[in-house]
């Protein structure tokens, strides 16, 4: 009883720690606000000659595509204005027993539910605070626009051709990589130097932003961002599902309801992630990259509308049948009954024909090696769809056997080969060099495909399985050390000469993560295969630490890294580099938090096991270790949470309004107003 008390205690101050955290932020964002209103209120309370040399700031520092409108407009006669301007609009200011309760069950729920509407209405009310300060930012940016719309056409014509024309042609000038720093005023008529507005240091270094591409098909954009946006939904749902699950190992009678018992929810976050996080989140890199290393289009953009469309409706019907009680039961992650999984059979099905289509129609000689693993993982996941649903060969031992085929072939030929395929395309992407060696990744294809096909019953070491056929398994474990270590000094090699790179981007990070955990990760479950190991780790928190490391801190960091590449491609718009950076350190220390402890743990509960003590002593020395568990999963759902918000800002983010644009504009939209 004792020991409950202390979990609801101790989960009860995680609860007081996330409140307080979430009332830090909405104090920060608060003082944010005010430091843009205050910023706001000096602009419009200058006087005229600040703005006139703002204006002449303006006109030094338009760049050449704004450069080009203003000569245009010169020649079209909107410039040619004798009249010198008189004085300027100034902006006006916008209106303006402790014990006994902390272990109560109904109090701890009482405090969640009033503090949740209390959250959600100061969110809503920093929103929408954010949302006033952005119209009258917005407000005053537009009187300033037509205030230097006036200043340029009082502009005499000598002036115009000092400092448009002559810029103009100097505007193609670069840097080589070196910065000028001082407190003079920066002269350079030949257009060398770029002028830094704000020498405060800042609080992280700048990255490199995402360079620019040629188009692509906005048919195909907006299928690759709807693919984006519903992975990340069942991810946000998932992990929310499995923080629970966690809070669960601290708290364990922190409810009562049937359809939130552990039994029901494991397989809501398992099968959440897996088929609607992991495959939406694959199929979203991969319907980009396929058509582009063959140099065509997509085959049919509807097929994939098709595909999109039934995945989702299996992890939302899937989750309704678990959370009822409809399950596929004794089947670890094939919990979805057969109907409710046909739809995902028939959009990988989709999906490959849309593949295989695509790259018959190639522009290119060779097919590269991404789409080899790509249309691989999709063949291997149908044929494992099917051995695991069809009901010929599952009777007695047959059912077990085909569990564990389905469940590794499962990870490792659908996930981890997808995956594969994903790195072989972005990451010489992001480096802007070819991949190592293409030999060492077709000896890595083929041994994946001989080697990873059979180690499946490796899950039941021990077992009335025929003893060969473990044997097999084994013998498969240990010869995966081939292609993991072929595919990780590829990718490591690729990275030669180019690790200068690192420090400048926000999405190689990540495929760097990826990279030390598909090998360390892979090795562990070699490692993990062995008799003597499984008699130690198997059926312990080992396991679940292990699959964490490779789902988690392979196929998600490598998911994360192809999404951070390619989204502000489509979309022009750019995540910000603090919260890119919050989401990888988040993500990151969560994992360690979450996984070493577990793997500590487990394997002092596989100790304890084989010396023949108390189950229940194993269960009492684990709870610090699943408090470490909770810690971990609670930092790792944050930064989904971030990610969630990265992905808001690069997809329907608004851009920064540009004063000198929108002078521009005025002045085209005069131009149109003499002409009628």
């Amino acid at each position: 009883m004792s020991l409950i008390i202390l979990s609801l205690n101790i989960w009860l101050s995680g609860v007081v720690v996330l409140l307080t955290l979430i009332v830090l932020i909405l104090l920060v964002f608060s003082f944010s606000i005010m430091a843009k209103i205050r910023k706001i209120k000096e602009q419009s309370s200058q006087e005229t000659p600040a703005l006139g040399s703002k204006f002449e700031h303006y006109l030094k520092t338009f760049d050449a595509k704004q450069l080009s409108s203003l000569v245009d407009l010169k020649k079209r006669g909107v410039l040619n204005n004798s009249k010198k301007v008189m004085g300027f609009l100034i902006i006006g200011q916008a209106p303006t027993d402790s014990s006994s309760l902390a272990a109560n069950g109904g109090v701890i729920i009482t405090v969640i539910l009033i503090a949740i509407p209390v959250i959600v209405a100061l969110l809503l009310l920093a929103f929408r605070i954010r949302r006033s300060v952005r119209k009258i930012y917005n407000h005053s940016q537009r009187v300033e626009a037509k205030q230097l719309a006036e200043y340029l056409k009082s502009l005499p014509d000598d002036e115009v051709e000092k400092n448009i024309l002559d810029r103009k042609s100097a505007i193609e000038y670069q840097l080589s990589h070196k910065e000028l720093s001082g407190d003079r005023e920066i002269r350079d008529d030949r257009g060398l130097i770029r002028e830094n507005p704000d020498p405060s240091l800042p609080v992280v270094a700048p990255k490199k932003r995402a360079t620019k591409r040629p188009p692509v098909d906005p048919k195909l954009t907006k299928l690759v961002l709807w693919f984006s946006l519903t992975a990340t939904f069942w991810l946000i749902f998932g992990t929310t599902v499995g923080e629970y699950v966690g809070i669960k190992f601290v708290a364990p009678d922190i409810d009562q309801a049937s359809w939130l018992s552990f039994g029901r929810l494991r397989p809501v976050h398992t099968n959440s992630v897996f088929w609607g996080w992991a495959s939406l989140g694959m199929l979203a890199l991969g319907y980009y990259a396929v058509p582009r290393v063959g140099n065509n289009k997509l085959y049919s953009i509807k097929l994939g509308w098709i595909a999109l469309i039934l995945i989702n409706i299996t992890v939302l019907a899937g989750t309704i049948s678990l959370m009822a009680g409809i399950n596929n039961g004794g089947g670890e992650f094939r919990e979805y009954i057969w109907p409710v999984m046909l739809p995902f059979a028939v959009a990988l099905i989709l999906t490959l024909i849309n593949f295989i289509k695509t790259i018959a129609k190639r522009k290119t000689k060779e097919i590269y090696i991404s789409n080899w693993y790509m249309v691989a993982g999709l063949m291997f996941a149908i044929v494992i769809t099917l051995v695991a649903y069809l009901p010929f060969w599952q009777d007695g031992l047959g059912e077990t056997i085909v569990q564990g085929y389905y469940m590794h072939q499962g990870v490792g030929m659908w996930f981890m080969m997808f995956t594969l395929g994903i790195v072989y395309y972005y990451l010489p992407q992001q480096l802007n060099r070819p991949i190592y060696s293409y030999s060492l990744g077709i000896l890595a294809y083929w041994t994946q495909i001989l080697f990873y096909t059979l180690i499946g019953t490796h899950h039941f070491i021990f077992s009335s399985i025929p003893w060969w056929l473990q044997t097999v398994a084994i013998v498969g474990s240990v010869g995966m050390v081939i292609p993991v270590v072929a595919g990780t000094t590829n990718f490591i090699m690729t990275f030669k000469g180019a690790w200068y790179k690192v420090s400048d981007s926000y999405t190689l990070p990540f495929f760097i993560v990826g990279i030390v955990f598909y090998f360390t990760g892979s090795m562990q479950g070699t490692a993990e295969a062995f008799r003597e190991t499984n008699l130690i780790w198997h059926f312990t928190d080992f396991t679940v630490a292990h699959s964490h490391l490779t789902m988690y801190g392979i196929i998600t960091f490598f998911l994360w890294a192809g999404m951070y590449a390619i989204i502000p491609r489509l979309t022009g718009k750019e995540p910000p580099q603090i919260l890119v950076g919050a989401h990888f350190w988040l993500a990151l220390i969560g994992l360690m938090f979450y996984s070493v402890p577990l793997m500590i743990g487990g394997t002092m509960r596989g100790l304890s096991w084989m010396e023949g003590k108390p189950f229940i002593d194993s269960v009492v020395m684990m709870a610090p270790h699943w408090l470490w568990r909770a810690i971990g999963g609670s930092l790792m759902w944050f930064s989904h949470l971030v990610f969630a918000y990265n992905l808001y800002r690069m997809w329907v983010n608004r851009p920064a309004t540009d004063v000198k644009d929108l002078a521009l504009a005025e002045l085209e939209k005069e131009l149109g107003n003499e002409n009628e």
